[in-house]
């Protein structure tokens, strides 16, 4: 096998900030933000949506972002 041409893995936390939830998985993602999860230092990488959060995956509607788009789509377009 060459060397110096596969990604380094390694244990990275992932936050979802909207549920606050921590994911521990095996990645090759650069960051440099570090947190501590057990008593242990892992890089961490922060995720907007995640299955704890998504709509999807969770049954739950999510709020925020939308408000007054459909309002303003409709005043944009409406007809004269």
């Amino acid at each position: 096998m060459k060397k110096d041409i596969h990604p380094n893995y390694r244990k990275v936390l992932f936050k979802d900030i909207t549920t606050d939830q921590n994911f521990l998985v095996s990645s090759s993602v650069e960051t440099q933000e570090t947190i501590q999860h057990e008593g242990v230092e892992y890089p961490l990488v922060k995720v907007e949506i995640s299955s704890s959060s998504h709509p999807f995956y969770s049954g739950k509607e999510r709020a925020g972002g939308t408000t007054g788009r459909i309002d303003k789509f409709n005043q944009k377009y409406k007809k004269k």
